[in-house]
């Protein structure tokens, strides 16, 4: 008999179809009932000896919600037996008119077991699905947005460091890191087999994109840090091993049921008793010629239109043509943005690095990148390469010439007759939370459109004093200043917009959440924070989520 073994999670979801993921113990036929009749099914593939189908149901009604039940070849393995959550249930938008509420956030450290004390503090996730269970017809995100840092490939728990000991030494590179596609397998039970969290993601759409940490830190930083990690002997099966997972357990996900019914990679995995070697290809291919491939993708939600790009593997790492998205990343993201602008009030970019950084952090990045062009000669080229990787100066700033495309492009989709409301740059990565308002410095390019940078991590994950320390001197005056001699020195031009913090820094576990119907936009921003007592406190682990700011972000 086949058992469930991770999953379901809850993917896709529109008016009237969904798609859910799941991982099964054997070869079998996965298939979702839903309460109102709907249902589908799908056969399991095969990857690394895991089983694996992605479910697509059709015929559902808009702005319903419906229960339903997981069954592998007939038998019922979901909901659990005895679980003390309400039944999972698709909830489908009424129509264009109505609200969504998009909550997003990055970098989950994987919950310790309930018994075990939490080292970095409450789990905003956790804490989010202990809310809705003990809820479930109250607010509930339409869905959530996870920006980077699913799972960490670099800073495994000791449970897991203790589980790769027993199947290999830890004395061969990487030594405690991740090593195979098993070991990443590892690192997804361990996250999504969390009881709250596994029930949260099978009754709320989720859109994932990966960073860094999910192949390793600082992952395509330059051109040289890829050609030293290229000769190490354990790379290549690193990112591959991380590349083939990601497809697996994030990114089919990402994709609508017509988007899958086109992808001829799905297709050749499905048609083979095996696709072990079809993906493993497929990865090869990807590592190889990253615009071979694209990860960054498009969902609407009635009139919130969603770009979730990929700001790791499209990267252009060469110093002179060095680019945050490859030429055909970016014309792709340009054309999503314009399309049918008459179709979207809201437009929301996601990009797990912030557009927008504190000034002298942005103003540092921007000059290191001069020194490694060679704009101050070969010894401060050297410097500059050496402080990009221990600083991690790689985010939009590190990329002068993609951080302007951007601007420019954001005027442009901001402007016009059929402006939207809002343009929203989301993001994570730095272990804070804050917003930001840009002003373009030509007037004439400054949009009709609200534009904020909206900056939301870490989910569940460690805020160091020095990080609290150096981001809040950041936005500083003196900072701005020293950002302003740095830009001198490294001969950089003026960036084409200036801004202001309008909100933060916030430094814990915290999730933010857009409210957005019609042309209005709110706010929120909620940190996970332990309580004392109380009968409700109990019921979602003695932590609940407090609402740290509110805020309407459009006019009345």
């Amino acid at each position: 008999m086949a058992e469930l073994r991770l999953g379901p999670l809850l993917r896709y979801v529109d008016g009237s179809s969904a798609t859910f993921w799941v991982e099964a113990s054997r070869p079998c036929t996965a298939e979702v009932l839903c309460a109102d009749g709907a249902r589908g099914a799908a056969r399991t593939f095969q990857i690394a000896g895991h089983h694996y189908a992605l479910v697509p149901v059709s015929g559902l009604t808009p702005g319903t919600v419906t229960a339903y039940e997981i069954l592998l070849d007939g038998a019922a393995v979901w909901p659990l037996p005895g679980s003390p959550f309400p039944p999972s249930a698709i909830r489908t938008p009424a129509g264009d008119d109505t609200a969504v509420r998009v909550t997003f956030g990055s970098c989950r450290w994987a919950s310790p077991p309930a018994d075990e004390k939490d080292p970095v503090g409450p789990d905003a996730l956790d804490t989010l699905a202990a809310r809705i269970a003990s809820a479930p017809d109250g607010e509930r995100p339409d869905v959530l947005l996870l920006l980077g840092d699913q799972v960490y490939a670099d800073e495994v728990s000791a449970a897991t460091r203790a589980w790769i000991a027993a199947r290999r030494g830890l004395a061969d590179p990487p030594g405690r890191q991740v090593a195979d596609y098993e070991e990443y397998t590892r690192l997804y039970y361990e996250s999504w087999l969390d009881p709250e969290i596994r029930w949260l993601l099978s009754t709320v759409p989720s859109c994932m994109i990966f960073d860094d940490h999910d192949i390793v830190d600082d992952w395509n930083t330059s051109a040289a840090w890829l050609t030293e990690i290229r000769a190490t002997p354990w790379w290549r099966e690193r990112v591959l091993s991380g590349l083939m997972s990601y497809w697996v357990h994030q990114h089919l996900g990402n994709l609508s049921p017509a988007e899958l019914a086109a992808d001829l990679l799905y297709a050749a995995v499905r048609e083979t008793p095996d696709g072990t070697d079809v993906l493993r290809a497929f990865a090869a291919q990807a590592d190889a010629d990253p615009a071979s491939v694209r990860w960054s993708y498009r969902r609407d939600f009635g009139r919130t239109r969603v770009l979730m790009l990929d700001t790791r593997a499209a990267r252009v790492l060469d110093e002179e043509h060095r680019a945050m998205l490859d030429p055909g990343e970016a014309a792709w993201l340009r054309e999503q943005a314009l399309q049918a602008p008459d179709s979207r009030d809201h437009l929301l970019i996601g990009t797990s690095l912030p557009w927008l950084l504190p000034p002298l952090i942005h103003h540092t990045e921007t000059w290191d990148a001069a020194l490694c062009r060679g704009e101050r000669g070969g010894r401060w080229a050297r410097f500059g390469e050496r402080l990009r990787r221990a600083a991690d100066l790689e985010h939009w700033a590190a990329f002068p010439k993609s951080f302007g495309e951007l601007a420019d492009l954001i005027a442009e989709a901001g402007s016009g007759e059929y402006a939207p409301a809002t343009v929203c740059v989301l993001s994570g990565d730095v272990h804070h939370a804050y917003t930001a308002d840009p002003v373009w410095a030509d007037p004439a390019r400054q949009p009709s459109a609200r534009v904020l940078q909206l900056t939301c991590s870490p989910v569940h994950n460690s805020i160091p004093l020095t990080v609290r320390l150096g981001f809040r001197f950041g936005w500083s005056r003196p900072a701005r200043l020293l950002g302003n001699l740095l830009s001198r020195h490294g001969r950089c031009p003026r960036p084409p917009v200036d801004w202001r913090k309008s909100g933060g820094p916030w430094f814990g576990n915290q999730l933010m959440t857009l409210t957005l119907q019609g042309r209005s936009a709110s706010l929120r921003l909620e940190q996970a924070r332990r309580t004392r007592s109380g009968e409700a406190d109990r019921a979602a682990g003695g932590a609940r989520l407090t609402t740290v700011t509110e805020s309407r972000i459009t006019p009345e």
